[in-house]
């Protein structure tokens, strides 16, 4: 063939793609300019317009709180909500989505008292309603803050009518609730042990704790027996040895807690080590099988067991506290627990009804004094014995220097062991306050709660409306039933400022609340129009009306748990309009099984019968690339606003949705950089597709009956993807969906169909049924990969969607594609399984060749394929040298060989045949296409052409 043309004399010939989607994404730059853009074409109002007359879903949003701003966790949670609720308007549904805050509670006073002590201003002398209304600026400030924040990654939402917990209706209407748990009686005014923080002075919630390693000094201390029920006499002159880590609760101990089933020994010391504290001879009770940690810790070298006794034999007996003439000369009995094991300590249990859940369900059982000892600053009253103005945490010295002097006194007179046993230093995972990061205690003092059992049964009722409500991921359902079946009575009480005050008044002469339903209602309707302020502002007469003398009752200035608050938005957010109530969906991390899950739960069972909601889905947490938590000493931490500004918005949503959300994630700079590269293979495909069809016009399109077999699999592809989608969307179970969909892009389009249709589409002219069948079907992957993608790549799949002439409206206004029952075809779809697997031995060897020199290009490549009989008819039909992209193919069929590309079921048997081989095609190279075929110079107009590029070169002339 002639030379004399170069090869690049028919570029302008080929169909090469053509888009004005730019290849490299500069996502910091573009998303704020189409955030921009949504606002100037009110793509928020005009969604809601959609909504109108749909089916209503409803997520309803878990209130973040408004301090400091957004991190990581935030970032995931919101996106996860965002993708949910987008995809499901796509499906054609009506979303309404509030977005919400949580603004009263500590967090926020600590900030403002953090200020006042910065410039030595005492917080007390600081008017309550001053004090509230700085509180009110800083949460407003930072509810601005983060609403920004969220809009940048990409959230979409009602955000002007957002709810906020400190906007006027919500007070009022959490007020209401309060209210409701008052008329029905669930709501009542005790004393009990409750998580109390010393630093901040108030009640905790669980959802408030956190468990931190803390060092403790743990005890032993001898209680002497003082009245014997046993018929033998075994507790002469016998001590019985409680353990405890919190020496402080000593002045507070009145009982000892037994198992009944439980086998104790009378042990008598034989030989003790040199810090011993007890004597030989000494006599002390403790459980049979925790005999020999006892005397370990105790520094017995030799002992006897004079008596072995079971538990129920302890019943009546009665020891003495071992302060015992110092102010604690009380009687300290034996009562039976069922919360006492042989696990640890001695098997009998040190017991302060005061500063224990178990002790205080004991001592009341029993009757036991509720004594109470300690202030609200974690000190001790001035007037306890011994230890008066002391705080409980620098207690344990002073304890055991007085416990140890007990001792002696016992020693020296020859009396019973009374005192301190043995002492130890012991790390251990111990509750602490989140906020302030010290360690709290159990504290008795008067609280609000509301009842979980007896009258109203609302823990029964609360296990029962769970059993209707859909777990994502199922096990989570385990973890919140057993947390409401376990859970005390619910303390909705703190003793701060900054909240909604439980507006009650209890009248002094009775102690009894006031449930008066017109009270209630004046109060409601007060803060309605002033805001909870009213309360504090306004004389007490204003509630309780005409023929109520105000002296005779106590206003109550507790405020409210912020979780009974976050628990009631249910109340000011669904059930008016079309915002429905149940909600379909609450989604937050796993913690909130004990926080906002349980709380909405138990919120709106006692108020209205029902959960909240229909399903709940849970988030894990986030953690850096070694599993680590974040922590700015570790300098791991990642914010979502670095990485907007650096990597872009959709490159966070996009790992957020390539991870298992079920369970903790991993993010950090290189997991962050392997979602770009995830990035840029979808928007090369996007790009390719847009290049590919441009000018593609619906007098293209062919119809299904007409495409060609790998078209129509590319479209049952596309079937199955949308089904995985759909599911996805009435499950709320995305995790693995968005891989699903990126393999899709990068394994059956860009490294399979885009490779093999390539010159097809390049080189095939404008009315070649095979090219405009490839661009019918590159149309329905552009709708369908837009659709699906907007939900997640938000901003990407916008430009990608407007990048298509004629395309004017929002991607975000589309449906997702309604795709044809046809195109599913499973028997294809396993035909182009096996004959993708033989491609993928030929084009190993083809890259065998190359490596080897024999071709430097697979279009240089000559293919001889062969195949057993069986194979051949299987396989019929197809174009190996367009499938393999070489120039050249031929199918052997070796007569009575065995199948190896053939399932068992289908497989020939004989001796199985050779495997491909690659040659050099034959022929020359033609100038347009690039393949090598014998064809080309046979066009004397075109000699450095092949046939069909002739007629289409022709044809464009």
């Amino acid at each position: 063939m002639s030379e004399s043309k170069p090869q690049d004399l028919y570029r302008e010939t080929v169909f090469l793609p053509t888009t004005s989607f730019p290849m490299r994404g500069n996502l910091p730059r573009r998303e704020p300019e189409i955030l921009a853009g949504w606002e100037s074409e009110k793509l928020d109002a005009r969604l809601l317009d959609q909504a109108r007359g749909r089916d209503v879903f409803m997520l309803h949003d878990g209130p973040p709180y408004a301090n400091g701003h957004l991190h990581i966790g935030h970032a995931l949670n919101k996106i996860l909500k965002d993708v949910i609720n987008r995809s499901h308007r796509m499906a054609g549904y009506g979303i309404h989505y509030v977005p919400g805050w949580d603004c009263h509670g500590l967090p926020i006073e600590w900030k403002i008292e953090e200020a006042y002590r910065k410039r030595g201003q005492d917080k007390d002398s600081v008017p309550v309603l001053q004090f509230r209304a700085e509180c009110r600026a800083y949460a407003q400030k930072w509810l601005d803050t983060q609403a920004a924040e969220f809009r940048r990654l990409g959230v979409q939402a009602q955000w002007a009518d957002r709810y906020a917990t400190m906007d006027f209706s919500s007070e009022a209407a959490i007020a209401g609730e309060i209210g409701k748990f008052l008329l029905n009686g669930l709501l009542y005014r005790g004393l009990r042990p409750v998580m109390w923080s010393p630093v901040e002075k108030t009640a905790l919630a669980e959802a408030e704790i956190e468990y931190r390693e803390h060092e403790s000094t743990a005890i032993h201390v001898a209680f002497p027996f003082v009245s014997d029920p046993t018929p033998a006499h075994a507790l002469d002159d016998v001590a019985a040895v409680i353990w405890t880590t919190t020496p402080w609760t000593i002045p507070a101990n009145r009982a000892i807690a037994y198992g009944p089933d439980i086998t104790y020994a009378v042990v008598r010391v034989d030989g003790v080590g040199d810090n011993a504290t007890l004597e030989p001879e000494a006599r002390v009770l403790v459980a049979e099988d925790l005999i020999a940690p006892f005397c370990e810790a105790a520094g017995i070298t030799a002992h006897h067991v004079l008596y072995t006794l079971p538990g129920s034999a302890l019943e009546g007996a009665v020891c003495a506290h071992p302060l015992r003439g110092q102010g604690y000369d009380f009687d300290v009995p034996l009562l039976p627990g069922a919360h006492v094991t042989t696990e640890a300590g001695t098997g009998l249990v040190h017991t302060a009804p005061a500063h224990g859940e178990d002790d205080f369900v004991l001592g009341r059982a029993h009757g036991l004094e509720i004594t109470e000892l300690v202030l609200d600053d974690g000190r001790y009253a001035d007037w306890v014995p011994l230890f008066g103005g002391g705080h409980v945490f620098k207690a344990a010295e002073p304890v055991c220097q007085a416990l140890l002097e007990a001792m002696q006194r016992a020693v020296a007179a020859g009396t019973a062991p009374c005192g301190l046993v043995a002492r130890a230093t012991l790390v251990h995972s111990y509750p602490h306050s989140w906020r302030s990061r010290a360690p709290i205690i159990y504290r008795a003092t008067p609280q609000w709660f509301i009842r979980m059992d007896g009258e109203g049964q609302l823990r029964k009722r609360a296990l029962e409306a769970l059993d209707d409500v859909t777990f994502v991921p199922a096990q989570a359902r385990n973890r919140l039933t057993s947390m409401v079946a376990g859970r005390p009575d619910w303390c909705i009480s703190r003793q701060r400022a900054w909240g909604v005050p439980i507006a009650v008044f209890v009248e002094k002469r009775t102690g009894e609340v006031l449930r008066d339903a017109a009270v209630m209602a004046r109060i409601v309707e007060a803060f309605r129009v002033e805001g909870a302020d009213a309360w504090y502002s306004s004389p007490a007469s204003r509630f309780l009306g005409e023929g109520r003398n105000a002296d005779d009752y106590e206003q109550v200035f507790d405020i409210v748990d912020v979780w009974f608050e976050s628990g009631s938005t249910h109340a000011f957010v669904l059930g008016h309009g079309d915002m429905k109530f149940p909600a379909d969906l609450y989604l937050e991390g796993s913690d909130q099984h004990r926080g906002w899950f349980q709380s909405s739960l138990l919120e709106s069972v006692g108020t209205r019968g029902v959960a909240p909601y229909r399903a709940l889905v849970t988030n894990g947490f986030v953690l850096d690339e070694q599993g680590r938590k974040m922590s700015k000493s570790l300098g791991n931490v990642i914010a979502p606003q670095d990485v907007n500004d650096t990597l872009g918005a959709d490159i966070l949503r996009l790992w957020v949705m390539n991870s298992d959300t079920n369970d903790d994630l991993r993010i950090g700079k290189e997991i962050l950089k392997q979602q770009g590269e995830l990035y840029r293979r979808l928007r090369n495909t996007l790009r390719w597709l847009l290049g590919a069809l441009e000018g593609f016009t619906e007098a293209e399109r062919v119809p299904y009956a007409e495409l060609p077999e790998l078209e129509r699999w590319v479209l049952h592809r596309l079937g199955e993807l949308g089904g995985l989608v759909a599911r996805a969307v009435e499950t709320h179970e995305w995790v693995g969906v968005y891989p699903a969909l990126h393999g899709f892009c990068a394994a059956d389009l860009s490294a399979f169909y885009f490779d093999v249709r390539k010159d097809t589409i390049y080189c095939d002219g404008p009315a070649s049924l095979k090219r405009r069948a490839a661009r019918t079907v590159l149309d329905h992957l552009h709708r369908c990969l837009c659709t699906w993608l907007a939900p997640v790549l938000v901003f990407t799949a916008e430009e990608a969607w407007l990048a298509r002439p004629g395309n004017t409206e929002s991607v975000h206004l589309q449906a997702f594609p309604d795709l044809p029952a046809q195109w599913n075809d499973p028997e294809l779809g396993e035909r182009w399984a096996m004959l993708r697997a033989v491609r993928r031995v030929i084009t190993t060897e083809i890259e065998t060749a190359r490596r080897d020199g024999l071709v430097k290009s697979s279009l240089q490549a000559a293919l001889e394929l062969p195949l057993s009989e069986a194979e051949a008819a299987r396989f019929a039909g197809i174009d190996w040298a367009e499938l393999t992209i070489v120039s050249q193919a031929e199918v052997n069929v070796i007569a009575g060989a065995g199948s190896i590309y053939l399932g068992e079921d289908e497989a020939q048997e004989g001796t199985p045949h050779g495997i491909p081989s690659i040659s050099v095609a034959s022929g020359h190279k033609c100038a347009r296409c690039w393949k090598v075929l014998e064809e080309v110079g046979h066009d004397g107009a075109h000699p450095e052409l092949c046939l069909r590029c002739v007629d289409v070169v022709q044809g464009r002339a």
